[in-house]
């Protein structure tokens, strides 16, 4: 495999502090073209790190470049993640996690099924690793390391990379959303009306695209890479920028890591594609386009999940319900990943406003409150997908489950938006935002 690589500095360009920002860069972009033929990406998040205190003690064998340094500093990461995944307790300490710690971790992996999983709470027991942790448990419990041949070894290689590519300093876009997402989905797959029509092809292709859905996310969205004219912009076209993205740069970690390099050609060709259409499917812009198809689908009666077609339909459907279900968590986790999600739209209308460029939607912190934002989201991309959803699983009691929390979440939010309201004297509608404003904001719907 050839690979042409460019590097990127994280940062805003600009000529003069009078101009408009020019383009927002990534931090160290690589684009891979395997055989296949499908453009890949592969982005490499590294933490920020003053090469200059190692250059004075960089010899021969020892460290000497980014990608060295970035492997040493996973090693220790990833090492008891490891041996947890495994079920070894280490016989001298790490001093990571102690004994206690991995007892619990364990124990929450075997409630990882139920709707109440506490994914915050998951992370911190595995020191930050929640989500290799969890794929490499689901991939194991749903049999798909012996089904498709997978080494552990490749396998949790992939899975890191995946992790890191994921920005840790963004509020929301971060590794624990994928883990969220990822345990949302394995839910979902578990729904009798599904499940029992899912082939260890469709679950894998589930669990891996709810985990790379949006890995290395800039933490803003379409209209920001566009109105700065982003290379991601340019080179997407302004099309689904961000799942593009997050799309390639998955390809290009499965053909670096060699995870699936045994299986047949055509195999990983199918693989790729199907990657993207259900990562691609979580644009918000496109939600009215899969609501119709689905609506259609439900009416007609005429949804055939012993058909690839239709099954993979449902997989896009499934997988935007797990990207955009935290309205529907319970109260406690549903509140704080909302509180994220407005903290990212604030950061980037922060620096919308520092370079003198137009605040986009919800991104305005002095007028865009967080129980206005949550309100809208629910009211008019939440609760009618849950509903078509609710209306396919024939109203099991996990989508009963996650209704009844939706409609308990919204009225939270309808109290604490009538305190504002009363505090300040206003009248002002408790609506929420429209949805033509919240289709334009990726991200609002998370």
């Amino acid at each position: 495999m050839s690979c042409l690589m460019v590097e990127r500095c994280g940062e805003v360009l600009f000529e003069s502090p009078e101009q408009s920002v020019k383009c927002v860069c990534m931090l160290g972009d690589v684009r891979l073209r395997g055989q296949t033929g499908v453009p890949a990406e592969r982005r490499g998040s590294y933490p920020f790190i003053d090469f200059r205190l190692l250059n004075n003690t960089t010899h021969s064998g020892e460290i000497g470049t980014k990608k060295k340094v970035k492997r040493l500093l996973s090693f220790q990461r990833y090492f008891h993640a490891s041996r947890l995944l495994r079920g070894i307790i280490p016989q001298a300490p790490l001093h990571l996690l102690d004994e206690d710690y991995l007892g619990q971790a364990r124990h929450m992996l075997s409630k990882v099924g139920t709707w109440d999983f506490d994914i915050f709470l998951f992370d911190r027991l595995t020191n930050g690793n929640s989500l290799v942790t969890l794929l490499c448990h689901l991939f194991n419990s749903h049999g798909l390391i012996h089904h498709f041949k997978l080494d552990m070894v490749t396998l949790h290689r992939f899975l890191v990379m995946v992790q890191e590519d994921y920005h840790g300093h963004n509020p929301y876009h971060n590794a624990v959303h994928a883990a969220d997402v990822t345990q949302a989905m394995h839910c979902y797959l578990k729904e009798p009306k599904l499940a029992s029509f899912l082939t260890p092809l469709d679950i894998m292709l589930g669990l891996l695209a709810a985990a790379a859905h949006d890995v290395d996310h800039p933490g803003v969205n379409q209209p920001f890479l566009i109105k700065t004219n982003h290379h991601l912009a340019n080179l997407y076209q302004n099309m689904s920028v961000l799942e593009n993205h997050h799309w390639r740069s998955t390809i290009g970690m499965l053909r670096e890591s060699r995870l699936l390099a045994h299986l047949p050609k055509e195999m990983t060709q199918d693989i790729e594609q199907q990657l993207g259409s259900l990562i691609l499917a979580t644009d918000i812009n496109r939600q009215n386009e899969f609501l119709t198809r689905l609506k259609a689908h439900l009416h007609n009666k005429d949804l055939r999940l012993e058909n690839v077609q239709d099954r993979h339909f449902m997989l896009q459907i499934a997988l935007k319900c797990a990207d955009i279900c935290n309205p529907c968590r319970i109260w406690e986790m549903s509140k704080q990943w909302s509180e994220r999600v407005c903290e990212e739209f604030y950061r980037q209308g922060d620096l919308e406003q520092k370079f003198e460029l137009e605040i986009s939607p919800l991104c305005n912190q002095q007028k865009d409150s967080i129980p206005s934002i949550q309100i809208g989201f629910m009211t008019y991309i939440v609760e009618p997908l849950f509903r078509e959803w609710a209306r396919f699983t024939g109203n099991s009691t996990l989508s009963e489950n996650m209704l009844s929390h939706l409609a308990h979440n919204k009225a939270q939010w309808k109290s604490l938006l009538s305190n504002q309201h009363r505090r300040r004297g206003s009248g002002q509608d408790l609506a929420g935002p429209a949805p033509e404003t919240l289709e334009q904001t990726e991200g609002a719907t998370p």
